[in-house]
This record gives C-alpha cells, structure tokens and sequence, in this order.
C-alpha cells in the first residue's frame, strides 16, 4: 500500500514540450509561419469540401470521397497546430496529462483514417476504371455512405487500445517530451518502467495499419495500371492517368513521410529528424493536398469559381431587387 501511495505522489500529472528550442526572433518566426500555413490548410481544404457540398456536378462517390478527405485534413492539423501556436507563445509550454492522451489520440487516430481513406479512395478508382460498366450498380450512395462512415471510424477503433495501453503506464518523472507533439514514442520513454508488451502492441498496430493499407493501395492501382494499358486509345491513357494522378501524388507524400519515420535508418539526430518529419506529414501534406487536387483536376478547378460565382450573383440579384 505504501509504494502504491508513493507512486502515486510521484505520478506526473502535465507534461512539457521541448518543441523547437531557438532565439524570441526564431520563435516570432516560426509563430508567423506556422500560422499562415495553418490558416492556408484550414483555407483550402474548407473551399474543396464546401465546392463538393455545393456543386451539384461534384455529387458523385469519388467527389464525395474527396469531400471527407478534406474535412478529415482539417480535423488531423487542428489536433495538433493550435497547441503547438499556443506553445510557441507560451513561457511554460505545458500541457495536462488528459489533453496530452487526448491530443495522441486524436492526431494518430486521425492519421490512421486517412490512410483508410485513401484506401477506399483506391478502391473507387479501381471500380471506376476497371468496371466501368458495372460501376453505377456497385457504388451505390448507401455503399458510398457505409464507406465514408468506416473510413471516419476505423482509425478510433484501431487505435484506442493503444492509447489506452500507454495512459497506463506509470509516468513519475521527468515529464519533459522532446517533441512538439504528444507522440507515443518519447511518452514511453518517459514511463518509469520499461513495458515491452505495450512497445510490442503499439509496434504490431503501426505495423498493421502501414503495411495492410499501402499494400491494398498498391495492388488497387497495379490492377488500375494493368487496365490502362490495355486501353485502345492513348486520349483514354491520358485521362486515366490524370483522374489517378492527385492521389497517387497524395499517397505518395503521407506514405512516404511515414516509412521515413519508421523504417529510416538511424543516426545521431534522430529526435530532431523525427521532429522534421512529423512536422511534414502533420502540417506540409494537409497544406499540399488541397492544392494537388485542384491544380490535377479540371473539375476541382472549375467549382470553386461555379459555386462561388453563383453566390456573388445571386446576392448582387436579391440587393437589385431591394433597390428597386
């Protein structure tokens, strides 16, 4: 009982973010940076969803797809890019042990569901591509529905007992995380007791969902690529190729960021690589995707300027209408 007690009093009850230590100028600088580029996530991935939502055009599964995806952008950086902004400003750079668990399971569980999504984003390109006859039966709205829902719930699912797993752990001290994030990694290496079965657990999750996702990616656009080349007309090549292009270009960034993180090879500056590349795939790919769909797809292009054009007219046609 009495080391339980003593445990207990020891236990760390906020942690503190070594983030990026640097000069008041830097920190003035990143503070702006990072602002604007969330300001610009938040932007762009808004205007996809909202063009999808308004544009009658854009009612379809793979535009519909895209339009979760986006929303799913804004939840992933919002879990992380206001905290860290608030960090940047703050001379304590702490925060409780709830909103550090909070926070790590919100950014992870978000991030596995882009990687379900993007899956399911395949999987209608495959569809499409390689049945296009029968492609209006199999992806009805109730499938496109189901689908949306298992991609928005899929990554809390998977990843609850994970974080579960390492609340439990016993943290007594220190409570200082090398990191601007609250990232499994270094939490565990905070915990008083080095609990292998939970390294193994968290380690089998990360290694199902990269290896399980990337594969179903890959064979979905093998089969895709097969289809194409036994096109007859080069224009059909062409367009193929350009409708697939953005998300090959999407997955590339996520994906590539993530097997850097975890399958790059050691080196003295790991923490503050692991810090670089995080910051990649947490803040760079959600500011790159919005403008990877727009500039790769006509259609994309196009909304914006037919939904909010249609706006601009018709609150022009209802203040004629008062003036007359």
């Amino acid at each position: 009982m009495s080391v339980s007690n003593q445990e207990h009093k020891l236990s760390v009850s906020h942690f503190i973010f070594m983030g990026f230590p640097s000069s008041p100028q830097r920190q003035l600088l990143y503070i702006g940076l990072f602002f604007v580029t969330y300001t610009l996530t938040l932007t762009g991935n808004a205007a996809i969803a909202c063009a999808v939502r308004a544009d009658r055009r854009l009612h379809t599964p793979m535009y519909n797809l895209l339009g979760n995806f986006s929303l799913l952008e804004i939840c992933y950086v919002t879990s992380t890019m206001p905290n860290m902004l608030a960090n940047f400003l703050s001379t304590s750079k702490s925060i409780s042990f709830v909103s550090c668990f909070a926070q790590f399971c919100f950014f992870f569980s978000f991030g596995c569901d882009e990687g379900f999504f993007l899956c399911i984003m395949a999987f209608d390109r495959y569809l499409a591509i390689c049945h296009p006859l029968h492609y209006p039966c199999i992806m009805t709205r109730q499938l496109c529905t189901g689908l949306v829902i298992f991609g928005w719930s899929c990554g809390f699912i998977l990843f609850i007992t994970p974080v579960v797993l390492i609340s439990w752990l016993p943290f007594c001290g220190p409570n200082i995380i090398n990191h601007f994030m609250c990232d499994p990694v270094p939490l565990m290496m905070l915990s008083c007791v080095e609990d292998t079965t939970t390294q193994s657990i968290y380690s089998a999750f990360n290694a199902f969902f990269m290896i399980g996702t990337l594969l179903f990616i890959l064979c979905s656009y093998a089969l895709v690529t097969l289809a194409v080349v036994r096109m007859p007309t080069a224009a059909g090549n062409h367009k193929t190729f350009s409708t697939c292009a953005s998300h090959l270009a999407v997955i590339t960034l996520f994906y590539g960021s993530i097997l850097m993180m975890y399958v790059g090879p050691e080196s003295g500056h790991m923490v503050k690589m692991q810090k670089i590349i995080t910051l990649f795939y947490s803040v760079i790919t959600p500011l790159c995707n919005p403008l990877i769909y727009s500039l790769r797809n006509k259609e994309m292009k196009a909304a914006p300027r037919r939904v909010f054009g249609t706006e601009i007219l018709f609150i022009k046609h209802k203040s004629n209408i008062v003036v007359i």
